[in-house]
């Protein structure tokens, strides 16, 4: 089957090609007779690939990488979706599943846990709870299943039903539930309330569908309640729908203003985005929070709210996404994402940074320096930088934690934990009132000791990278006495470091904490409560 895909592939691009070749003018024919020559190349390849090749030919296999490649040597953004990844696709672009709406933690060789079920869902109606065990999914025993295995057979169509055997964490018993799968849809507002008397906030996590009418409806609740000014946190919103950025942006400015600009490209791909609705509130203060995580309808937001000068961009340098991406759907129920062009803010900026030499680690631009970027003015005059993202008219940096409390996160140690906490305490107070004690915490150092994890500082794990190579130089035994002597003065032992960096892992086991008990909007007031860089926006000049 999978091989006559590959014939009508190649023949359908031949034949496009051809068709195109005798209407399209030089430039145009020159293009397609490369592409001929290229799908031709490639058929004659496979065609001798199938007839030689000492063993089966593993099409699927080959074919997926060499698309995969190819779209990657484009842009990141740029991907083939089959039939079989279409889910994948739907939450990608709006956030929802078929499902019970919980998520799950699995460890090897053990039931399936039920970490936290979303607050009116599925799984919360029918009674489950932080700490109750998925001992069978559909008659089948979840202890020999991988975690990606068993929360697939949780996901399914929406009114179909799925059968559970539990083992419940309050009293032991096991019970046997039945929940229908319903559309499952994760929210893009993650809080909203008052910070003080005066100040709201709107915890803003993804751009879907009819975001923008939420956050609408939660402006006017906000101001309801005394309501002065707004800080919007867009950080680590990965982006979303152009769409609902540009509605966004129309809650705060006078209709008809310019919000972005896309160009593609041909001159006649061109197209500028205005606002169409009447504001909600234009002259309210506005505080715009962003950092690296930043991206794409976060950026769109964020520039035009900078350049039309209505509010004040804080925090860190934006991610440096400005490509626009289409989805165009190809034979056999495939999907290809595709780059079709890149956007621009009010004053002209281009937010896409094409130089990957100048990108970090987690792929967010990096340092660019003035050298290589343009001035452009915004509305009132102010001078603003492209360069790939958007730095923030008031820069605030956020916290860098030690390299332990990233193992203890990542190891799942504090999962584990809380895990413990809950089936030992059957209730805490609600989240303004919740505190970890001292006598807490030294149940954790007691349980954080017991677990294997890499605790090492920064400096040990440097110096360890340094030893080996040393050791391949052949120059350890050589520095013998000095490599000995600086590891004792940099080494520390597990239990001490834990004590150390107690207020860096305080935050973080009482937010995964308060989130079994009293769900996602609960966790946000305690970050919230430990959220430096927020409380020096708050008291930082406004422009």
């Amino acid at each position: 089957m999978m091989k006559k895909t590959i014939y009508i592939l190649a023949a359908g691009l031949l034949a496009a090609a051809a068709s195109w070749m005798a209407s399209a003018p030089a430039d145009a024919q020159s293009k397609s007779f490369r592409l001929g020559q290229w799908v031709e190349i490639e058929n004659s390849i496979l065609k001798e690939l199938n007839r030689s090749y000492v063993d089966s030919l593993p099409l699927d296999r080959i074919m997926k990488a060499g698309i995969d490649e190819m779209l990657e040597s484009l842009d990141p953004y740029t991907i083939y979706i089959p039939e079989e990844e279409n889910d994948d696709l739907e939450m990608m672009l709006s956030k929802t599943y078929g499902g019970i709406g919980a998520i799950i933690y699995k460890q090897v060789d053990s039931n399936v846990v039920i970490n936290e079920p979303y607050y009116g869902s599925p799984a919360y109606r029918n009674g489950l709870v932080c700490g109750d065990e998925i001992i069978a999914i559909d008659g089948q025993p979840t202890k020999g299943l991988l975690a990606a295995e068993s929360s697939d057979k949780m996901k399914g169509k929406p009114g179909t039903t799925v059968h559970f055997k539990v083992k419940k964490v309050r009293g032991g018993d096991t019970v046997d539930v039945s929940i229908v799968r319903e559309r499952i849809h994760i929210p893009d507002i993650e809080y909203a309330g008052m910070l003080d008397d005066t100040t709201g906030y709107i915890k803003q996590t993804g751009f879907t569908e009819k975001v923008s009418n939420e956050i609408r409806s939660r402006l006017t609740e906000l101001k309801s309640m005394g309501m002065k000014r707004l800080v919007l946190d867009l950080r680590g919103n990965g982006g979303g729908l152009m769409g609902e950025a540009i509605n966004i942006v129309s809650l705060f400015v006078p209709k008809g203003s310019l919000v972005v600009t896309a160009k593609g490209s041909t001159p006649e791909s061109v197209r500028e985005y205005r606002t169409e609705t009447e504001p909600a509130d234009t002259m309210i203060p506005l505080i715009v929070m962003v950092d690296s995580g930043s991206a794409s309808s976060s950026e769109i937001v964020s520039g035009a709210i900078q350049d039309l000068d209505r509010g004040t961009i804080m925090g860190e340098r934006t991610y440096g996404k400005g490509l626009v991406q289409s989805i165009r759907p190809i034979v056999y129920n495939g999907q290809l994402k595709v780059t079709t062009a890149k956007y621009y803010t009010p004053s002209g900026r281009c937010v896409q940074a094409i130089d990957y030499s100048h990108r970090n680690e987690d792929g967010s631009v990096g340092h660019i320096p003035d050298s290589l970027t343009n001035e452009f003015k915004t509305a009132g005059g102010r001078t603003v930088r492209d360069g790939g993202g958007i730095t923030p008219d008031v820069i605030i940096e956020s916290p860098e934690y030690s390299r332990l409390v990233y193992s203890l996160v990542l190891s799942g140690v504090i999962d584990n934990y809380v895990l413990k906490f809950v089936r030992e305490h059957d209730s805490i107070p609600a989240a303004d009132d919740f505190h970890f004690s001292d006598a807490d915490f030294e149940d954790f150092v007691r349980f954080a000791k017991t677990q294997e994890f890499d605790y090492r500082s920064r400096a040990k794990a440097l110096f360890d990278q340094m030893k080996s190579e040393l050791g391949k130089d052949g120059l350890t035994d050589a520095m013998k006495t000095e490599l000995d002597a600086l590891e004792k003065a940099i080494d520390i032992d597990k239990e001490r470091f834990i004590r150390l960096k107690k207020d860096e892992i305080l935050p973080f086991i009482e937010e995964e904490i308060v989130v079994r008990y009293w769900y996602q909007e609960a966790g946000v007031k305690i970050a919230l409560r430990y959220d430096e860089q927020l409380k020096k926006a708050l008291v930082s000049p406004t422009i």
